[in-house]
């Protein structure tokens, strides 16, 4: 079954001021309808991502994956919503070590995806980065990065860099509940209002910082109003459908767009596994997860829309689900034969 790729538009900008900061904190806006050929694209590349993520688990179980891993897993309608407002390829993504899921959606491809993950030469990183620190001039991905908080600065960096170059392009920044806490988040929030940066600050919302839940973590929650003492709008946007996300990317895109400053969007979304691979999540309940996934999960929103509208049948799913598993288990057969990085490269003679 043929998936066209969605047209990717821009609406109108919201109608706020710098001292009149919209800030949307009562319940998280409506989402738009998508179209069939939406629907499908969007179905096709969350499913790639939660294919690709239970395959990197499976790997890190078997060994095959070493270091730190963090899955996507239920947060896909994030960054497929997010990708879908903007323009692949010009308009740049960077974020945190949550980031496998980001990758896939801007176009890198799962092979070099997954080799990296394996430490093997044909790794974006070359074998060297891992699973937290890939990056794709090409694809205007700029990681991938380790530290909390610390891709929300360069993100900010890539605005300006935006702006002085007069580009028309928008940078994604994204992060966690829990990075939200941290203070260059707020040096980032002043230059950019200050100067007008076109960027896009996207909380993503899981509920836990690690393994501390945000109403212990946080003295204000709702992360929608982090910037407004720095007179940047914010919106609540529900995380878990793909269509919000996309309807809510479409406004705060415009904003950046049309040289209002940044706009910060915060996510609502969950995780169904734990904070790491080495973590078993044991400070919320199964009861609470198994909720989610019964209610709330992104992929079977897009599955039963294309079943009732008549746009998709089951066996035709079932078929774009086989493409995409071959797809991943390609992936892990490159990885897995894939040479490591020679040896020779571990030491450099910086005598000579």
């Amino acid at each position: 079954m043929a998936v066209a790729k969605a047209k990717v538009g821009s609406k109108s900008a919201p109608a706020a001021g710098r001292k009149t900061a919209a800030v949307k904190s009562a319940k998280p806006a409506p989402a738009d309808n998508f179209s069939k050929e939406q629907e499908l694209f969007a179905y096709r590349e969350m499913l790639l991502i939660r294919r690709f993520e239970e395959k990197a688990g499976q790997m890190y179980g078997m060994g095959l994956i070493g270091g730190f891993c963090h899955l996507y897993i239920g947060q896909e309608a994030v960054v497929v919503g997010m990708q879908m407002a903007i323009r692949t390829g010009e308009d740049q993504t960077i974020t945190g070590y949550r980031d496998h899921g980001h990758m896939l959606v801007a176009g890198m491809d799962a092979n070099g995806v997954m080799a990296e993950l394996t430490g093997r030469r044909g790794g974006y990183s070359r074998g060297k980065g891992g699973s937290m620190h890939m990056f794709s001039i090409e694809k205007q991905f700029f990681g991938g990065h380790g530290i909390v908080g610390g891709q929300v600065s360069l993100g900010t960096g890539l605005a300006f860099a935006n702006r002085y170059r007069k580009n028309d392009n928008v940078c994604l920044t994204y992060f966690g509940d829990g990075a939200a806490n941290q203070g260059q988040v707020y040096e980032s929030f002043n230059m950019a209002q200050l100067w007008k940066l076109p960027v896009v600050y996207i909380i993503e919302n899981n509920r836990y910082a690690m393994g501390t839940s945000v109403s212990r973590s946080s003295a204000q929650t709702d992360f929608s109003r982090r910037g407004l003492s720095f007179g940047i709008p914010g919106e609540k946007v529900d995380g878990m459908d793909v269509r919000a996300v996309k309807a809510a990317g479409d406004k705060a895109v415009a904003w950046c767009r049309a040289g209002k400053g940044p706009y910060i969007l915060e996510m609502e979304t969950y995780r169904y596994r734990g904070h790491s691979m080495s973590d078993p999540a044991k400070y919320r309940s199964k009861d609470e997860v198994q909720k989610m996934r019964n209610e709330h999960d992104p992929i079977e929103q897009v599955r039963s829309r294309l079943l009732e509208k008549g746009w998709a049948t089951e066996d035709e799913l079932k078929k774009l689900d086989a493409e995409v598993r071959d797809i991943v288990n390609n992936a892990a057969e490159f990885a897995q034969n894939d040479p490591e990085p020679d040896a020779s490269e571990l030491w450099t003679d910086i005598v000579k």
